[in-house]
This record gives C-alpha cells, structure tokens and sequence, in this order.
C-alpha cells in the first residue's frame, strides 16, 4: 500500500544530516515518515514552503516562565506563546518558582499544568538544594525532568547553594547532566559596597569576572573528581571560556544571545536597568570572547535564560531593580541576524540550538530532520527584515531588550510534532505540549 502523510511541507530548502537541501517532509502521527519528492496526493494537506528554509525544531534549553507563584511576570502558556512565535518547539523552564521545583509532587504539578496549555513541548529542571540531595537520582528521571539546576550565585528566587561541601555532595549523587549557575556568593558579598545607586552600569563590576570564574573552577574540579556530567549556563567571562576550553571532558557550555549582542557600556547608556542581567552583559572584550568560543567549538549550545520581570520591576532605581529580560521570542531572530551578518553559519546555529540539545540532554526523537524523529520543525525566511518590536513579544511582561532592533531573518512558522502552532505571525489553534522524552529518564 503507498505511504500516506497527514502534511507534507513542500519545497522548501530542508536543513538536515545532508546538508541543506530542496526536498519534502512527509510526517505522519506527529513523526517524519519520510523524505525526498512526494507527491501532493498523498497528504491530507499540502503546506508550501517554498523560498522558505527548514531547521530542526529550535530547543531552548534555559527560560524562566515563572509558574507558579510569579505568574504577575509570566506564565506556562505566555512564555510558550513568545517561544512559538519566534520558532521555539521545545523549551527547558527553570525551577525558581513559588513554591520551588524541588520535589517530586511539585514537578508533577508543573507537567500536568503544562500539558496541552503550553504551545510548545516542555521538560522542568528540578532545584538541586542541601535538603533534596538524597532524593536527586530519583528526581532527574521522573516524567518531564530536564534534570538537576544548581544556583551556586543568589539570582530570582531561594535556590542558593554556596558552599563546597553540598556542591560535592551534590555532583556526587547526580546520574544525569546538570545545570549550574556560576557565580561565587562570598566574592558577591563582599563586592556588594561596589554597586552605585542609580548606576547599572556598575552591575558588573559588582559581580565581576573573578566572581565568575571562581564558581565554574569550582564545578569543574568537583566534576573531575567525581567523573559526573555538569553544564555550566550562560557563560559572560572571558576568562571562564579560556579556562573551559581545556576542561571539556566533563563540562558543557552554554552562552546566550544578549551576551553575544548587547556590550557595555552601550547597553546601560540605551537600556538602564532594561539591560540588567545576572551574569551581567560585559565590555566587548568579554563579547569577542564568546564568539571565539562558538568559533572554535568551546561552546556547546545557546540558551535565551529568558527571565521576564515587569516594567514596575525593572524601573526600581538599580540596585533594587530585578535582574533579568525576555529572551526567547528573539532567540531566533537575533542569531539569524548573525548568520545573516557572516558571524555565524548556519549549520553552527542549528548545532547550538537543535544537535547540540539533543546530543548533551540526550533527548528522544529530537533535534533533527531524520526519518522517525518528532515533526519539529522551524521554518525560517532567511531574507526576510523586519523590526523586533515590544508590540510584538508575546511575554506577559510586554517589552524587549531589542525593541526598535531590525534585523534580517525571520521565523515564519513554528510546527510541533507535525502541527503548525505558529504560521505568519498568528498563534493556531490551543496549545498541545507535551513533556519532552529523555534516554536517561
């Protein structure tokens, strides 16, 4: 009997193991089924794609969408809502919520209200604390595990951990990779006297680039020790990055967009407190830093850390202003607009953004275009120009670093397990996430 499809997407340049190539996508039940010329009779429906480029469905690995308890900022279903928009279809959500993720029941809870109300599909790290340690093996593979977060520096929320003995305890008991915040709390302490009132620009040199590398020696030299699998987030620092290259063997790295766009002191003179991030957006020796560490394949994926706060939030007079900005509606856009400039290629951005999440989390039927994978896919007019705007963000919280931003390259539509959630800037349908599968859980 000839294969049938329930959609073909048709014509479009196809990003996948072989390149970049103008072929079909046939899937079926929510999985690709097929690859290559297909004819347009046998689908239930026919999507044209043509002019359009391909990617494997874009996996953001670190967003804050601040549910439960913070709901006043963002929400499970608004922070999917700006992930579909700019062509997300798999997001990992942070555990510094109200009450914390940080037990079985409470994960529970954030999966069962994630499913079908989130547009994209979804994974919960669950907050490595003294209290949990014991509990954590079990904790990293229950349904909708992203696996174990760690905040060694204090940012939103009560999930501090800063000493070294609980940190040892902690990467000793862990099966899985886990995530890391990398900041030393003592260093931030101490340095505190060096925030200036009214002065964002002094954030940091409060939490400066020693603070950061202090904490990720740390992490990798427990990593060494107990042979265990950490991921260290949003690297700003170059000296961290220099220090990380040599100390791969354990050790994945992530860096973000706004550390590889905005530079100080440009962003504190345009943004203020808008520009207020923890780690903190660096001068543009630390920028050029990063980008060498895409470059020469130090860095291991891109995560937005989107970390909404509200406007009120953000206008308190620094220091008392919340430290954080949307991120992963322009995940998407603001890299294209690299590739676009030649700082980046395209098969780098899919291997940060797509392959690189697959091969570290070891996520099922993910993070690529391949026969029997899951029907993620973002459709991107590499062309295209447009002008991010706050009008546009999807985010409760309503505002972007980038507002005014034109960039080219553009996320047209956003298809999760074969359903389009996103197409030409319009939200379809109700959400239909679903928990992310891991190999390990």
């Amino acid at each position: 009997m000839a294969q049938t499809f329930d959609v073909i997407f048709k014509g479009g340049k196809v990003f996948n193991q072989n390149g970049c190539h103008e072929i079909d996508i046939g899937i079926k039940d929510g999985r690709i089924a097929a690859l290559g010329a297909l004819p347009e009779s046998k689908a239930g429906e026919v999507v044209d794609v043509s002019g359009l480029t391909v990617l494997p469905g874009v996996i953001d690995s670190q967003v804050h969408f601040r549910e439960p308890g913070l709901t006043h900022k963002e929400d499970l279903e608004t922070g999917s809502r700006g992930a579909v928009m700019g062509g997300t279809t798999t997001v990992f959500e942070m555990p510094n919520t109200d009450p914390l993720t940080t037990n079985a029941e409470r994960l529970a809870e954030k999966v069962a209200a994630a499913r079908h109300r989130m547009f994209c599909d979804f994974a919960f790290y669950v907050g490595g604390t003294r209290e949990n340690i014991d509990d954590l093996p079990e904790l990293e593979r229950l349904e909708g595990s992203a696996g174990i977060k760690v905040f060694i520096g204090s940012s939103t929320g009560n999930l501090l951990v800063d000493d070294e003995p609980s940190l040892d305890r902690i990467i000793a008991k862990i099966t899985r990779r886990a995530a890391f915040h990398a900041e030393d709390e003592a260093r931030l302490i101490e340095r505190a006297d060096l925030r200036v009132p009214n002065d964002p620009s002094s954030h940091p040199v409060w939490r400066d680039e020693e603070a950061a590398l202090i904490a990720t020696k740390i992490l990798v030299g427990l990593a060494e020790k107990h042979r265990k699998r950490i991921h260290v987030l949003h690297i700003s620092t170059a000296a961290e990055m220099a220090f990380l290259a040599s100390h791969k063997e354990w050790a994945s790295v992530e860096v973000t967009p706004h550390h590889l766009t905005l530079v100080a002191p440009d962003c504190y003179e345009r943004l203020g407190t808008y520009a207020q991030m923890n780690p903190p957006v660096r001068d543009d020796t630390h920028r050029q830093a990063i980008w060498e560490g895409i470059e020469n394949g130090v860095v291991d994926v891109l995560g937005s850390d989107h970390a909404p706060h509200t406007r009120e939030e953000k206008d308190h007079p620094y220091p008392q202003s919340h430290a954080g900005m949307t991120g992963v509606q322009t995940l998407v856009p603001i890299m294209l607009d690299h590739v676009n400039a030649g700082r980046l290629s395209l098969d780098r951005f899919v291997d940060l953004t797509s392959h690189g999440p697959q091969r570290l989390f070891g996520l099922r039927n993910k993070g690529r275009i391949a026969v029997g994978y899951d029907g993620d896919l973002t459709v991107v007019d590499m062309k295209r120009v447009e002008t991010i705007t706050n009008d546009w963000i999807e985010s409760r919280s309503g505002w972007t670093p980038y507002d005014g931003k034109t960039v080219t390259g553009w996320p047209v539509g956003t298809v999760v397990r074969g359903r389009r959630v996103m197409w030409e800037g319009e939200i379809l349908g109700t959400g239909i996430g679903e928990p992310a599968k891991f190999l390990e859980s």
